[in-house]
């Protein structure tokens, strides 16, 4: 029993090391946030590459149609628009719940209202993952955190390089590639907060 208990500590340990994510300030610093309650989140895929062929968003759609259509002939278009909805609507929406609930600093992060500071989420690269039961491979998201004036875009307070935030759920899996992404983007979300409470304090 007691070797049982040892072999799941040091299991939890290289799952937690593993899903370990680094951010690299790239330039400003963290000062403009303070005594901030609310930060915009804006999410940009327009630059955004996939595996480490760095495919186009549409040739990573067609890549994914004709791995579907092998496999369940027909199907595709509901993962096309299943991919749209997470693209435009719910890896922002993911991100932006996560950051919130885990800010000490208390700041809510909104795609909603206004706010003096933005935060815009650059996509930049994107690897899946898979899922075979048993074996699987957590997603690997890369982005560009860029704060900015609200009034004022090109103005860049604070960027921050976020590479590889893994996505998935440790000894478990999660067999959508949607969901796993997802994931990255809220891996990547509570990093940059525990950053941010870190710097405030």
């Amino acid at each position: 029993m007691k070797k049982l208990l040892t072999t799941v500590v040091v299991l939890a340990i290289v799952a937690s090391v593993a899903f370990a994510q680094k951010m690299k300030v790239l330039s400003g610093d963290f000062n403009f946030l303070k005594g901030q309650e609310t930060v915009m989140v804006k999410l940009d895929f327009s630059e955004v590459t996939f595996y480490n062929e760095n495919l186009s968003e549409q040739e990573y759609i067609d890549k994914r149609i004709k791995e579907i259509e092998e496999k369940e002939p027909g199907e595709s278009a509901n993962w096309v628009n299943d991919w749209k909805s997470f693209r435009d609507t719910r890896f922002l929406d993911k991100f932006i719940s996560i950051a919130t609930e885990n800010s000490k600093a208390n700041i809510e992060f909104t795609k909603t209202g206004s706010a003096p500071y933005t935060l815009i989420v650059k996509a930049i690269w994107i690897y899946p993952g898979w899922f075979g039961g048993v074996m699987k491979q957590h997603a690997k998201i890369s982005t560009l955190l860029q704060f900015v004036e609200s009034g004022n875009p090109d103005k860049v307070l604070l960027a921050i390089e976020a590479d590889k935030a893994p996505g998935d759920i440790a000894f478990v899996g999660i067999p959508n590639n949607n969901d796993r992404i997802a994931e990255g983007f809220a891996k990547t979300a509570k990093t940059l907060v525990q950053r941010i409470d870190k710097e405030l304090k």
